[in-house]
């Protein structure tokens, strides 16, 4: 079916890749950053320009669209979604995208820092990829194939899908949303006006990976109030609440529970801000777990942690208050097989072996199913993800246009 197909998603990726849509998780608007509609536009001129008339931006910068039904059975709306914002954690202004032809499986100095080298060594998927053609960054920022990536492929078979009517479907919602790197990503997401029935999140790593397990997952804040006084006549009467905090960070233990020293099926407890004066200081943390009831016992822990270390300072107030952010979908997909069975005789036909993988994190597609939109997530090609060694092969990329073509075939063939 794609022998003589001339794909698109590695122009494409290359293009939306140079639109700086960072998120911002310190600001309070949706989307974080206006920025991320300047690549959701361009997609909805894509789409039109493909023919799918109801392409459409709005004004919480969704991106919805519909591949048309082309057979007479009633097969069930499947969606496709991929988020348009890049992380935070580096640089997304000004990307150049490098591509590595004909990869010959050495390390990857990148031209505008030589200092930023992808090592083989360090990155053995990489390795693994000799002969293919590799894109990366230029060693200044991160690439973005998390997740434009997932967004390239989606158009891409959306392109394939329009103009190979021979290709027998059901209506395909297409979603791109914005914020997902800071965990808002479906916040104002209109479930009725989406109006599928299952669906796929395209942001997964490596080739084959195939994840229909995340972590749960909660958010929480430590405030500490202390008591302020000036530094000159202060003894017997400040109390730093910087220092009490910067001494619950220190109280965490240092060889388990943490991102660092966890892997697998591990939760942990992480810090990732601190913020604060003398008088009043904050941190913010996320707690992580496969088995959702296993967040309340690291919550207690850590509660346990901050009464023990504010106990020490009298006149010193702790309070620690948990929010939460998503659960494991497993929990959703279990009730609906056939919607990961489905994904893996998909990535089967595209010749892929599927690889049932879990995800230490979320994707829109956690809280997706939770919505009501069973979701799990395949592949996309992104690795070293967040990073200015990130990457992504051109190769893993046609696979995937090609397994969500198969996809879509194959929800047809089983209606």
């Amino acid at each position: 079916m794609f022998t003589n197909y001339n794909y698109t998603v590695d122009e494409r990726f290359k293009r939306y890749v140079q639109i700086d849509t960072q998120s911002d998780p310190l600001s309070s608007s949706f989307p974080t950053t206006e920025k991320q509609k300047d690549l959701s536009r361009l997609l909805v001129e894509e789409l039109k320009a493909m023919g799918i008339a109801d392409a459409e931006l709005d004004e919480h910068g969704y991106v919805f669209a519909t591949i048309p039904s082309n057979t007479d059975k009633k097969v069930p709306v499947i969606c496709f979604c991929s988020h348009v914002d890049t992380s935070p954690d580096s640089s997304g202004t000004n990307v150049k995208p490098l591509v590595h032809l004909n990869y010959d499986g050495k390390d990857i100095q990148l031209p505008d820092d030589p200092a930023v080298i992808i090592r083989a060594s360090e990155h053995p998927y990489l390795a693994s990829k000799k002969g293919d053609d590799i894109i990366t960054a230029s060693g200044l920022t991160l690439l973005g194939a998390d997740d434009k990536a997932g967004v390239a492929e989606i158009m891409d078979a959306a392109h394939f899908l329009m103009n190979h009517p021979e290709v027998k479907h059901g209506a395909i919602r297409i979603l791109f949303t914005p914020d997902e790197e800071v965990g808002r990503g479906v916040e104002k997401l209109d479930m009725k006006k989406l109006a599928a029935d299952f669906g796929y999140t395209m942001d997964g790593g490596e080739l084959g990976s195939l994840e229909d397990e995340n972590f749960s997952a909660d958010g929480a804040k430590i405030v500490v109030d202390g008591i302020s006084a000036h530094p000159g006549a202060a003894k017997d009467k400040l109390v730093s609440a910087i220092k009490i905090v910067s001494e619950i960070v220190d109280a965490l233990p240092k060889d388990s529970l943490s991102p660092e020293t966890t892997d697998d099926r591990d939760g942990f407890i992480h810090p990732v801000r601190i913020s604060g004066t003398v008088e009043q200081a904050e941190i913010d943390f996320i707690i992580r777990d496969f088995e959702t009831n296993a967040l309340e016992l690291h919550e207690a822990y850590l509660r346990r942690i901050m009464e023990k270390v504010v106990a020490k300072y009298p006149g010193a107030k702790g309070v620690l208050r948990v929010k939460e952010q998503y659960r494991n979908m497993k929990e959703v997909l279990d009730k609906h097989p056939e919607v990961t069975a489905y994904a893996a005789e998909a990535i089967r036909r595209a010749g892929v072996q599927p690889m049932k993988m879990s995800i230490r994190g979320g994707t829109d597609g956690s809280r997706l199913s939770f919505m009501g939109l069973p979701c799990p997530n395949i592949f996309t090609g992104e690795m070293a993800l967040h990073s200015k060694h990130e990457y992504v092969s051109i190769q893993d990329m046609q696979k995937a246009v090609q397994t969500i073509v198969y996809l879509a075939q194959l929800w047809e063939e089983k209606a």
